[in-house]
């Protein structure tokens, strides 16, 4: 396992400085940390242990990663685990119900971004932007997937991993 995480490390580090100019977009998405589901009917859960230690896992493993601009659905899950990888920078808030995918791709040429969302919102994110249906929702007990979306010039490169712990 640690050898899949660390080629998958260096095809990004890889990636990254390929996509070092300002024609090039890099777009990271990842489903929120493990939530509390001690309370069946709470719509907002905050993360439970597991997803808060989940949520510093994220921090180490994007620690190389100069991500210029942060994106977050509006619940505490979503929140609790981007904001220790945003180091206090600002998480600009969206709602996958009325994100208008061409003006996010616009406005974010030549950046490296990170979206927190859901195990059904990530999915249509990432096809949205791809402008293909490749992925699926994500199982609801599955928090640890990473897609990874590289524009540069006309061409693009997809990624995604999915981790066990």
């Amino acid at each position: 396992m640690k050898k899949i995480i660390f080629f998958f490390l260096f095809s990004l580090f890889i990636n990254a400085q390929e996509n070092n100019n300002s024609d090039c977009t890099s777009i990271y998405l990842i489903r929120h940390a493990e939530k509390d589901r001690s309370k069946k009917d709470n719509n907002n859960p905050h993360l439970n242990l597991s997803g808060q230690k989940r949520a510093l896992k994220w921090k180490s493993f994007f620690k190389n990663i100069n991500f210029e601009k942060f994106y977050s659905t509006n619940y505490y899950r979503t929140l609790e685990t981007i904001k220790p990888i945003s180091h206090g920078n600002e998480i600009i808030l969206y709602n996958p119900s009325t994100i208008d995918y061409k003006k996010f791709i616009i406005d974010n040429l030549g950046k490296t971004v990170l979206i927190v969302g859901h195990s059904n919102t990530i999915p249509t994110f990432a096809n949205e932007v791809l402008g293909e249906n490749i992925y699926e929702q994500i199982e609801d007990s599955n928090n640890s997937n990473l897609y990874v979306i590289n524009f540069c010039n006309e061409s693009k490169k997809i990624s995604s991993i999915y981790f066990v712990e």
